[in-house]
């Protein structure tokens, strides 16, 4: 039998999947147990310049035409339509999918999953995650047995590549953010990527493999990156550490003691020796871990058309044997009911790093000292040192917390902030990774 392929949009990834498709058919055949026969790639324009000596007649207005005559269906049209009326037509007709839209499986997994289900169809998306690295199949399958309790990422390359460039070179963020612009690290509206909203729709994903059960991009707290400062940057140095915008999802419990998952995203410390610390650039890295397996990381490009394109043609080898084999078809990507939960930000635990500007004058540190111990917060560390801005007669504080429960450490801060011997709370980071 000759597995049909449809691919939905051709773009810097799809042109690259295009490319291995019709170039590398050979050894594809061999992978798969039968050929691979790219029937055609549906885009807005057929007469648009694109990458690549792709040939005319492949390239097609007509989407509904080539998804009803395929047996897979690649989606890399991104955005939320009409790629999910495709996504869903292809799976109710029983065609497989995979895809890389983060952003609509974020909002309709549940509905997407159902779709797969009912066409007897499969759902990957391997590529929506981290680019190249292959991390959603090892949580799947190499993990299944397992129990993971943390998982924790750099998810954006962009927002990762801006924070790596303040820390090595001192710049603010307006300077590091132009300069990933310059480079085709991050796009003219860089929104998605510095406010978060990319990082939290992959967090999203990720925490609902990870734990079995389906988060919306609702239930991810997201902080973007935009408020820290070269000073912030320089604080963490001294400290022996390094920012990084991660995507954080744990089990943990409420206030009352019930369980649940924490799904979030923010500017996050973590010590120099940890692994996260050291990915560099644009790169991308999962930290996981596991009870039996312990701490395992995945690491590697996160973005990038080829790069991407390998990880989507890993799911297409992967749906092509079922297809080949007449294997059951059943959605491998859907998440189990299990009695889990989402978690607010309240309930997460962590630990603050606190900068102060304080009056220097006597009595200063004990006043702090008894706020943090009244939320039951306890300090790890306290230092300070003269204050640059304000000159004589001020202070620059600078506290790590012990981990806490965040809603103890949020009510910590806000009762300082109202000190009259406190000036200001020039930022509040979090800690993991201690």
């Amino acid at each position: 039998m000759t597995v049909k392929v449809a691919l939905l949009g051709c773009g810097n990834v799809g042109s690259q999947v295009a490319r291995i498709l019709l170039e590398q058919s050979d050894e594809l055949a061999a992978r798969v147990g039968a050929p691979l026969e790219l029937t055609g790639i549906a885009v807005r324009d057929p007469e648009a310049p694109r990458e690549g000596d792709l040939p005319r007649d492949l390239l097609t207005t007509d989407a509904h035409t080539l998804i009803d005559g395929a047996d897979i269906v690649i989606e890399l049209m991104g955005g939320l339509e009409p790629a999910g009326e495709y996504i869903e037509r292809a799976l109710r007709r029983g065609a497989s999918v995979v895809t890389g839209n983060k952003a609509l499986l974020a909002a309709r997994l549940p509905e997407l999953t159902e779709a797969a289900n009912d066409g007897g169809a499969q759902l990957l998306y391997e590529a929506a995650v981290a680019g190249a690295i292959p991390i959603l199949r090892p949580i799947r399958e190499s993990l299944a047995g397992d129990d993971i309790t943390k998982v924790m990422g750099i998810v954006n390359g962009t927002t990762n590549y801006i924070l790596d460039a303040m820390d090595s070179s001192g710049a603010q963020f307006d300077e590091a953010l132009a300069d990933a612009q310059r480079l085709g690290y991050a796009e003219a509206d860089p929104t998605a990527d510095v406010e978060g909203h990319d990082a939290a729709a992959k967090a999203a994903l990720l925490a609902s493999l990870a734990f079995h059960t389906t988060f919306a991009l609702e239930n991810v707290h997201c902080e973007g990156i935009t408020s820290i400062s070269a000073e912030d940057v320089a604080a963490a140095e001294d400290a022996g550490m390094v920012i990084k915008l991660l995507a954080i999802a744990e089990r943990g419990t409420d206030a009352g003691g019930g369980e649940g998952i924490s799904v979030r995203v923010h500017p996050t410390l973590l010590p120099r020796e940890h692994p996260l610390a050291a990915v560099r650039g644009a790169f991308n890295a999962v930290f996981v871990e596991a009870e039996n397996a312990g701490e395992l990381m995945f690491y590697g490009q996160g973005a990038g058309g080829a790069p991407t394109a390998s990880a989507v043609m890993g799911d297409v080898v992967s749906v092509g044997r079922t297809r080949a084999t007449q294997a059951a078809g059943a959605s491998v990507a859907e998440p189990q009911p299990r009695p889990s939960r989402p978690l607010g930000i309240e309930d997460a635990t962590t630990s603050y790093a606190l900068s102060l500007d304080v009056s220097d004058e006597t009595g200063v540190l004990a006043e702090i000292a008894g706020i943090v111990a009244r939320h039951g917060v306890s300090i790890e560390t306290m230092r300070q040192t003269a204050s640059a801005e304000d000159g004589a007669g001020s202070a620059r504080l600078r506290i790590i917390t012990h981990v806490g429960r965040e809603a103890a450490l949020a009510a910590t801060v806000a009762d300082i902030e109202q000190l009259p011997v406190v000036k200001a709370v020039s930022s509040v980071v979090r800690v993991e990774g201690k």
